[in-house]
């Protein structure tokens, strides 16, 4: 009876023991796949090798709707996603689609897809759109304007670390440098349409609907 007891005891400490182990085991494996919320991806048609961050949640804008305060980073997001959209789409005078579009147009396209925000059709009247931002405040979502020489103005939107996205003449959808010679040399003026915070709330309330 002694022994038997004895055994039965045994029995448990080792039975404890072994689910203590799996218990453990499973808690390590889980915090390895979940404590690392960001992961680098490169995104095709960016230039210089720049490899912004994607969060490894299946949709960031819903995460992001935690927030109080929805931070400008998810209004970036959300261009980096059209620019894959657009990516060498031709540029064409007068053209409103991916067959070919030009500089104003696809900044309307891509203003009313993602920010449900109509702007105006033509360079001359979004220029006039918004408020004034100087060029060291450039936010995500601020449209930039250049005179380059000729008759027409051009326009893009900036995305942050100092580059724009913009349908080119030469080369179609494209994201370029600020700083590039060409585009600091005609560079004219930047406007505001709305507050980063505005535009990417108009993300959050888009996901609701």
């Amino acid at each position: 009876m002694i022994v038997n007891r004895s055994s039965r005891t045994l029995l448990m400490i080792v039975s404890l023991a072994m689910l203590a182990g799996c218990a453990s085991g499973s808690r390590h494996d889980a915090s390895h796949g979940i404590d690392e919320p960001y992961f680098a991806r490169d995104m095709p048609g960016l230039p210089g090798g720049w490899d912004p961050m994607m969060s490894r949640v299946d949709n960031p804008i819903l995460e992001v709707r935690r927030l109080g305060n929805p931070p400008p980073a998810l209004v970036r997001r959300a261009l980096l996603a059209q620019h894959e959209d657009w990516v060498g789409t031709p540029y064409r005078l007068g053209g409103t689609s991916q067959h070919g579009v030009d500089c104003s147009a696809l900044v309307q396209n891509v203003f009313a897809e993602t920010f449900q925000l109509n702007l105006p059709r033509t360079t001359g009247e979004q220029v006039r759109e918004g408020s004034p931002v100087a060029r060291d405040e450039l936010a995500p979502g601020d449209l930039v304007f250049f005179r380059p020489p000729g008759a027409y103005r051009h326009v893009g939107i900036f995305i942050g670390d100092g580059r724009f996205l913009h349908a080119s003449s030469s080369r179609g959808v494209m994201i370029s440098r600020l700083d590039n010679s060409y585009w600091r040399r005609y560079y004219w003026q930047a406007r505001r349409a709305l507050e980063p915070t505005n535009l990417a709330q108009r993300l959050l309330v888009d996901v609701d609907a």
